[in-house]
């Protein structure tokens, strides 16, 4: 199926042997929890995360909702293939989504509707103020989309984890890849925890991908990160009980309701910057209550908490999962879709590394191959 070196899931190493892993994972995030727990029954898997506790970055800061339309049609079958095992794992809750817009934003709306016309989502033009107690006049527009659920990110980060644990994958902390070079078709990886061996280097290193590529002596493939603000609010009126995810269809901001009263608001920012432990902005904070004002007449009370997290992609958006060199399987540029699309995503990549077909109906490997890269990764 493949030119690049993949494992024989039937003849892994002999755990006794001393002889290193089969899969070394470049990051403890979601990306590679859930491939760590996909892959470890069947190979040895070692996780080497650089902090000392996995997903203090871009998993440990999500804005916490699953919907199918996020990140448009080449997300959405990631995101629809990975719902089946949420729910049956009990890591959504019933939210919903509405897509608000003014009359000048009809031909976006348009556009959004005819995107998603011919995929499984369920979508309906409404009237918001049905919906959005306090909406302003001129908010006409709003488009329905019941599937969207909050999602248990810690808790499903933390499933992955103990899932990968209890089948053997060993979570190195404090262990990022300092520099790694392969030589007799196995990588020999360098971190401050030690060296580790493996013929499968999988770079899951989210914003810190390209950098990780580089550390391995192969060529980035242009994994950008960019800062996401967020910020937790108290309002007057509350937000009221039944209250969806609201998202400007302009991509101006979203927000959604929370425990004990609370609203989680972004401006749906997108600001470049190097990998990094993010901050919010001020200006990014006074931007989204600015937009939430201009779309509301609640009051705002209390601004509580504000972070900031990172979105890592691909020049053209799309998640990279696949072997670019020998023994060198990419497995990031998920963007903001990362946890939402985590299932589906890392049956993806382990069976792409296992030499399997992947059993996703509706989702196409070749689609998020880094092979179309190929002219500016050689």
């Amino acid at each position: 199926m493949t030119d690049h070196p993949v494992l024989n899931p039937d003849s892994v190493l002999d755990p006794g042997s001393g002889g290193g892993y089969d899969v070394a994972i470049a990051g403890g995030g979601i990306a590679g929890a859930s491939l760590a727990a996909a892959l470890a029954p069947h190979a040895r898997v070692v996780v080497l995360e650089s902090e000392s506790t996995p997903g203090l970055h871009a998993t440990g800061r999500s804005a916490a909702f699953w919907s199918e339309t996020y990140g448009g049609p080449a997300i959405q079958p990631l995101t629809t293939a990975s719902g089946a095992a949420l729910r049956e794992g009990g890591f959504l809750e019933s939210l919903g989504s509405l897509h608000i817009g003014r009359a000048s934003d009809s031909a976006a709306a348009a556009v959004f509707l005819d995107e998603f016309r011919d995929s499984p989502v369920a979508l309906e033009s409404v009237d918001p103020h049905a919906h959005v107690p306090g909406l302003r006049d001129d908010w006409t527009i709003g488009i329905w989309e019941p599937s969207c659920a909050y999602i248990d990110v810690a808790g499903l980060h933390a499933h992955y984890l103990a899932q990968a644990r209890r089948a053997g994958a060993v979570i190195a902390t404090d262990a990022g890849v300092r520099s790694a070079a392969r030589r007799d078709e196995r990588w020999s990886i360098e971190t401050p925890a030690g060296r580790f061996t493996a013929p499968v280097l999988v770079n899951a290193a989210g914003a810190w991908a390209d950098v990780v590529a580089a550390r391995c002596g192969v060529r980035p493939i242009g994994i950008r990160p960019y800062r996401r603000t967020m910020v937790q609010l108290r309002t007057d009126p509350a937000p009221p009980a039944g209250l969806p995810h609201v998202a400007d269809i302009a991509g101006g901001f979203y927000f959604k309701p929370e425990s004990g009263g609370r609203l989680w608001l972004s401006p749906h920012d997108e600001i470049p910057t190097d990998p990094c432990d993010a901050a919010p902005e001020e200006i990014d904070v006074a931007i989204a209550i600015d937009r939430l004002q201009g779309a509301v007449d609640w009051r705002i009370k209390a601004v509580e908490h504000r972070w900031a997290g990172l979105r890592s992609f691909a020049p053209d958006r799309r998640p990279v999962y696949g072997f670019a060199e020998p023994g060198f399987f990419w497995c990031a540029g998920q963007g903001g879709f990362g946890i939402q699309t985590a299932p589906a995503a890392a049956a993806l990549a382990a069976a792409l590394i296992l030499d399997r077909s992947p059993d996703l109906p509706g989702v196409d490997p070749a689609r998020y191959a880094p092979g179309r890269f190929v002219d500016s990764i050689r």
